[in-house]
């Protein structure tokens, strides 16, 4: 059974049905929490593969404002280094960006918020994870940052009009998407709820965010609970080669 390192950068943002996904696909999740009370590990040996969610907290805070972030570009750090089977969500994958040297800003085209679709690109239909996709495959979005340089020698797999760099991989094994697939209905709520800032910049108020968002979730799951068992195809596969 592949083991799955699983880093919830923020409580707001557990696994949910990505968890579930990886399980029902063969995977022990190892979950540890970035902030007080818990402990990352130091490596990541002893693991086969690793997540990182997203969180309130942004890529652009220094170890001062958030430094349970210092542990988590370490990991990231690491996972680049070894080509590492990583996949990294919203804020996991604005850290991914900087650790491997692409940039993160305030995003220019304000939040992105709610049920959205994004698009891939040429690069991921020669992609094991992303080929199946389909072409717009619905997503969940909430972010106020945008990742708006990828890492030198990065593959984009994916894009929007709003922001263009929304899935990337780097190697061959460490994936990150700016939007969301592990949420479940009620956790956009709970996002929404907290992030008045966010939903003023929608086109939409908060109650027609979470009833698009509750439509989109079915579609979700039935395009991404997939994409999760690829990953762990993809993780076992990697663990089965020679050192």
């Amino acid at each position: 059974m592949e083991r799955l390192l699983v880093v919830v950068v923020h409580e707001t943002d557990p696994p949910a049905r990505l968890g579930q996904w990886l399980r029902d696909a063969g995977a022990e999740l190892d979950e540890r929490r970035a902030g007080p009370g818990d402990q990352l590990p130091d490596s990541l040996d002893g693991f086969d593969g690793m997540v990182v969610l997203g969180g309130p907290q942004s890529a652009l805070d220094d170890d001062a404002t958030s430094p349970e972030l210092a542990g988590v570009r370490e990991l990231l750090r690491q996972a680049l280094g070894a080509d590492f089977p990583t996949l990294a969500i919203c804020l996991g994958a604005q850290l991914l960006a900087q650790a491997g040297g692409g940039r993160v800003r305030v995003g220019i085209e304000g939040p992105e918020v709610g049920a959205s679709l994004v698009a891939k690109r040429d690069a991921a239909d020669r992609d094991p994870v992303f080929a199946p996709l389909p072409l717009t495959p619905d997503v969940l979005q909430f972010h106020h940052d945008e990742i708006s340089e990828l890492p030198s020698g990065a593959t984009l797999l994916a894009s929007s009009p709003m922001y263009p760099h929304q899935a990337f991989r780097v190697g061959r094994h460490v994936y990150g998407l700016q939007f969301h697939i592990e949420t479940a209905p009620e956790i956009i709520h709970e996002w929404a709820a907290r992030d008045a800032v966010g939903v003023a910049a929608s086109p939409h108020d908060r109650e027609t965010i979470c009833r698009l968002s509750d439509a989109a979730h079915p579609h979700v799951e039935e395009t991404w609970r997939p994409f999760a068992g690829r990953f762990v195809d993809l993780v076992r596969t990697r663990a089965q080669q020679p050192a």
